[in-house]
């Protein structure tokens, strides 16, 4: 009885006999583990050595050089991808790339748009003057069918500044808010007859006294009518300008000279133009024709619009459309490159 009871604390005992292999066999199992973890140690140098080779690959990718000139040329590099050559991080870029970037936006708009002038009828510094402040809060196509009713009945400083507000005012009322204007052009032109001997002046501090005329309307003065550069900072240059990422700023006088220090004085006036056009021809406000862009490939904003070519094509508005521009009598050069003038007030 006394051995059947003792075999059961043999069987007991084998295993601790076997604890010594057993720990052994622990320590073989623990081994391959620890090879594993070698690996991991040499994480952090392959991802360095990862990082570096996209920082070159970044480094040596060589910027965009396909010219793009017209819209009907787009077509097809748009639809060919172009966001491949955006750089998604604009913001980051340097100073120099940033002035290099706005400056080749500026020179494919001037292939676009060799043509781009004032969209302004008028023959001299008086007629500009009074359009530019009548096209506040309305088109330069209303403002150039209502212009020659006025300048017909008042053609100098002198008769608008002695001209019945009543009478003006039934003028310009196509124009939109036309009590406000009339005030400001019969007062602009008494301010020309009584402090500039009725000649419009050819200085920024001095077009900025008289009444309804600020910088905006200074530069547009100074830059067609005397030859003297400056950027007219409109609703679209102010719009496009933040899309291509040139400035965040949103203040008028702070976007002047903000896009003024990317480019040489003497293209100022010439760049407004570009940008100008480009707003109203394919960048438009709600709806751009990025499909149709001529500079969608150097655009952060690229998708912002319709990408589609052949729906983009049919934003496409004025001479980009095949209709009718803002002028009545627009320069030759337009007329050369295809455009048409625009009807008369009544046209049907």
């Amino acid at each position: 009885m006394r051995a059947a009871k003792q075999a059961p604390s043999v069987g007991k005992a084998s295993p601790a006999k076997k604890t010594p292999s057993a720990k052994k066999a622990a320590s073989a199992k623990k081994a391959p583990a620890a090879r594993k973890t070698a690996p991991a140690k040499k994480a952090p140098a392959a991802k360095k050595a990862a990082s570096a080779k996209k920082a070159a690959a970044v480094k040596k990718a060589p910027a965009p050089r396909k010219q793009v000139v017209a819209p009907q040329k787009a077509t097809a590099a748009v639809s060919a991808s172009p966001a491949r050559t955006v750089d998604p991080h604009p913001r980051g870029e340097s100073r120099t790339a940033l002035v290099r970037r706005a400056r080749r936006i500026d020179r494919e708009l001037a292939e676009v748009y060799p043509y781009a002038h004032p969209e302004l009828d008028f023959e001299n510094p008086f007629q500009l003057v009074v359009a530019t402040v009548l096209s506040a809060q309305t088109t330069d196509l209303r403002v150039n069918q209502t212009t020659p009713g006025l300048f017909a009945r008042y053609p100098t400083p002198e008769d608008l500044a002695a001209a019945n507000p009543e009478a003006v005012e039934e003028i310009l009322r196509p124009t939109g808010f036309f009590r406000a204007k009339t005030k400001s052009v019969i007062g602009l032109s008494k301010a020309l007859v009584e402090q500039f001997g009725g000649e419009v002046p050819g200085r920024l501090e001095d077009l900025v006294k008289l009444p309804g005329v600020g910088r905006k309307t200074a530069f547009v003065v100074l830059g067609n009518a005397f030859g003297r550069p400056g950027i007219t900072v409109d609703t679209h240059f102010q719009r496009l300008v933040r899309r291509w990422r040139w400035t965040e700023e949103t203040d008028p006088d702070k976007i002047e000279a903000a896009v003024g220090a990317l480019f040489a004085k003497s293209d100022w006036t010439d760049l407004s133009h570009h940008v100008i056009w480009h707003g109203r021809r394919i960048c438009h406000a709600r709806k751009p024709a990025c499909g149709a862009c001529p500079i969608a490939p150097l655009c952060p904003a690229y998708g912002e619009g319709e990408t589609d070519p052949e729906k983009a094509r049919k934003l496409l508005k004025y001479e980009k459309a095949g209709q009718p521009g803002q002028r009545l009598k627009p320069p030759q050069a337009y007329l050369d490159a295809g455009g048409r003038p625009a009807p008369p007030l009544g046209a049907g």
